[in-house]
């Protein structure tokens, strides 16, 4: 068991998904350079350009986010989305046990409108992951144009 179900990576996921707590992303990390297991790294209150400030270019990392966009004037949407993060410099050993691992992250982080798999920080452009939220989501009341 890596321990992506710990008490502290539940909490966070609470706050995240909460919409009367402010913490709008987490990151999971590996404990230690060898095993597989996780532990609760950091969260934060300021979405998709502070999260991926915090991302480690020499780690495989998971993160969980809450997406808030505007349809038209009328509406405001919420969506998830979960960060599979492979740094540059990650290990060649631990890039390639990060498909396997994954799926406890993914059984624990389940509610999730999209899967991004980053491996740079310009992955994670929020206008972008914005267009995709909105085809996941169904309703796109702009027309494609995001």
């Amino acid at each position: 068991m890596s321990g992506a179900n710990s008490p502290e990576i539940l909490a966070a996921y609470d706050a995240v998904r909460s919409d009367k707590d402010e913490t709008n992303w987490l990151i999971i990390s590996y404990a230690a350079a060898s095993g597989d297991a996780l532990a609760l790294t950091s969260t934060g209150t300021g979405g998709l350009p502070e999260l991926a400030g915090k991302l480690d270019e020499s780690q495989a990392q998971y993160a969980y986010v809450r997406v808030e966009y505007a349809n038209d004037t009328e509406s405001k949407r919420v969506k998830f989305a979960l960060v599979i993060w492979i740094g540059e410099g990650t290990k060649v050993m631990r890039k390639a046990k990060v498909s396997i691992q994954s799926g406890e992250v993914k059984r624990v982080l389940n509610h999730h409108s999209i899967q991004i798999d980053a491996r740079e920080k310009s992955d994670l452009d929020e206008a972008e992951i914005v267009k995709r939220l909105r085809k996941a989501g169904g309703a796109d009341y702009n027309g494609g144009r995001g």
